[in-house]
């Protein structure tokens, strides 16, 4: 998976890419993004359709130029270093292209292994590990317009992985998936992970951000609201504990409702939701409703989509 290296895995600063439709005023894809994926991390970058995500990855694939600014993968400028860069990543992006339908998986994948110029021998074998590997051997000679999105996701992979790279990047790879299909796909990227690549992964689904990666930055509309890890986004919101429990009565719901910095009480199925707004306040919940005697009490924190609609709220009515 390459030679040897020492520093972060990705290295992007102050980025700007925009774009002049004809006719039309500029659009402003990335305003100023910088962040840094360690090598060896699973790094996530989440946002809504439209945040900027492919566009980042394409520059780091260097597929676009940047307007301004500099991005390195592994230490290679992906503008001025191009041809270095390429042999050090693999890309999967959305839809069908870089797959041939009327060829079968195997031909497609020693396609591949050719244009990476592997010896013939050495080519064949990595196609059939790889085919095993994605789960597609017994598919392997069929064409690739009979497989089902999923496969056709898996062969993606196949395809990224040929020549060995030790950075990949995966633009919402689990998109248009059913459950099953997601999962599989999932697992497959865990033990990429395993393997000490660093795989920088975009996606608007919080359940596999939280699933998958070590952190994860939040983007919207081309800039960077936060990085942390899942689990410190989600402490960021702390002041929103949730206090829930069961066998609350109108008089409980009444006095916790009354309560300062309680903002607000609701029926959750056949349980209560207590939501706070300020610090301090779920130690005297958890007090005044051991007092009334409701013994079924659970805290919990607030999910990743929680954090990332505040932090693009709050962002909101800032602009």
């Amino acid at each position: 998976m390459g030679g040897p290296w020492s520093g972060p895995a990705v290295v992007v600063e102050d980025l700007v890419r925009t774009f002049q439709p004809k006719k039309r005023p500029e659009v402003v894809a990335l305003q100023g993004v910088s962040l840094r994926v360690d090598e060896g991390e699973v790094h996530g970058l989440l946002g809504p359709n439209g945040a900027g995500k492919t566009t980042l990855v394409k520059i780091l694939a260097t597929i676009l130029l940047p307007t301004s600014g500099s991005a390195t993968v592994l230490g290679r400028d992906v503008a001025a270093e191009a041809t270095s860069v390429r042999p050090l990543i693999g890309i999967v992006l959305g839809g069908d292209r870089g797959l041939y339908n009327r060829l079968t998986a195997r031909q497609n994948l020693r396609y591949w292994a050719a244009l990476h110029k592997l010896e013939p021998g050495a080519g064949r074998r990595r196609v059939d590990a790889l085919l095993e590997r994605m789960g597609l051997t017994k598919r392997a000679d069929d064409r690739v317009q009979t497989y089902s999105r999923g496969m056709r996701q898996r062969l993606h992979l196949a395809r990224a992985l040929m020549h060995d790279p030790p950075v990949l990047f995966l633009d919402e790879p689990t998109t248009g998936l059913d459950p099953l299909a997601a999962r599989e796909l999932r697992a497959i990227v865990g033990e990429l992970a395993g393997e000490r690549r660093t795989i920088f992964l975009t996606t608007h689904d919080m359940a596999e951000a939280e699933a998958l990666c070590q952190r994860v930055t939040l983007i919207d509309r081309g800039r960077i609201l936060a990085t942390e890890t899942p689990r410190a986004l989600s402490e960021m919101l702390s002041r929103y504990e949730r206090v829930e429990c069961d066998g609350a009565t109108d008089e409980v719901v009444a006095d916790l409702s009354a309560l300062r910095g309680v903002s607000s009480v609701s029926a959750l199925g056949l349980s209560t939701r207590i939501e706070v707004d300020s610090d301090g306040v779920v130690p005297e919940v958890m007090r005044r409703l051991v007092a009334a005697g409701v013994t079924s009490v659970r805290v919990t924190r607030p999910t990743l989509e929680e954090v990332y609609l505040d932090l693009v709220g709050r962002r909101g009515m800032d602009v």
